[in-house]
């Protein structure tokens, strides 16, 4: 007996937009013999015929073989809690504005379809952060970011010491420090002032936000390194945001430690998209309109 291939689809049910696309999706789908489920909280703003309806819990991806989630970056990250835990990869159309979660345009979405359908895709792998908080050694949060971990003021400036690998870094008051992964050097770092990383160039960031002192670069650390984040007693408490979805509340004297995480997220890749050797050059160009007038490219024979 050959078991049905299931896709969980997700979306954003505040836009119609994205409530239209998740119904082509569907009926292509189902048109092709596949089982599709959507989310409880889901399920009335969809409104399709013939699909499971599953709670919007970790499991509802389990034994799934692909989450396709219609919507902007933030629908992707909220997705992504629950295709981390089941293993299962992420394929994001994108309904926001930058989107470079997404690996798709709303525009491209019967041939994004057609692609999943024949499958005619490829796996990659995020790297994920672990993040505990702790205070006079004991835990107070735990958790995981794909982005970044962001230790940020709540009201006053913050004062805080920086570490690396066991070791103090430097000491300064600021309105945070955001701790990022590769794919998250394009989301709140890239606009705190860090670098631009390559998705699969192995790093973790450290980019202080508004912070008074001479030295306060971000910097791109070996990704076996553990960062921390100090709260100095003295000063007011902050708050501890990851993905920008997760907070908990962060006392005076706090420390959060990050760390490269064992469980990755992983995106799908659709064949024929993005495959002229250097797809995250593209996207960045796209993205952002960056200017390339006047390239003439590699001189043939060099």
């Amino acid at each position: 007996m050959t078991t049905k291939r299931t896709i969980l689809i997700t979306t954003h049910t505040g836009r119609g937009a994205a409530i239209d696309a998740a119904r082509q999706v569907i009926e292509r789908l189902v048109a092709a013999g596949m089982h599709v489920r959507v989310l409880d909280s889901e399920a009335e703003g969809v409104a399709c015929p013939g699909v499971e309806v599953v709670p919007a819990t970790e499991g509802a991806a389990d034994d799934a073989e692909m989450i396709i989630v219609l919507g902007g970056d933030g629908t992707i990250l909220r997705a992504a809690e629950m295709a981390r835990p089941s293993g299962v990869p992420l394929l994001g159309v994108n309904l926001g504005h930058v989107g470079f979660l997404a690996e798709t345009e709303v525009d491209d979405l019967a041939d994004a379809v057609d692609s999943v359908v024949r499958g005619r895709y490829d796996v990659e792998e995020r790297l994920t952060l672990e993040v505990v908080a702790r205070l006079n050694g004991e835990v107070i949060a735990k958790t995981w970011a794909l982005n970044e971990a962001t230790v940020e003021k709540r009201d006053r400036m913050l004062e805080v010491v920086t570490e690396i690998d066991g070791r103090p870094l430097s000491r300064y008051g600021c309105d945070g420090v955001i701790c990022a992964t590769p794919t998250g050097s394009t989301a709140y770092a890239f606009s705190a002032g860090g670098p631009v990383v390559w998705p699969e160039v192995e790093a973790l960031l450290l980019v202080p936000i508004s912070a008074h002192a001479l030295f306060a670069r971000p910097l791109v650390v070996s990704p076996r390194a553990s960062l921390a984040v100090e709260i100095l007693p003295e000063t007011p408490g902050g708050v501890l945001w990851c993905d920008g979805r997760r907070r908990f509340d962060l006392p005076s004297g706090a420390r959060v430690e990050i760390r490269r995480a064992d469980v990755p997220v992983r995106l799908a890749r659709l064949h024929g998209i993005d495959d002229t050797g250097a797809p995250f050059t593209d996207r960045l160009v796209a993205k952002f309109d960056l200017p390339v007038q006047g390239w003439r490219g590699r001189t043939r024979g060099f």
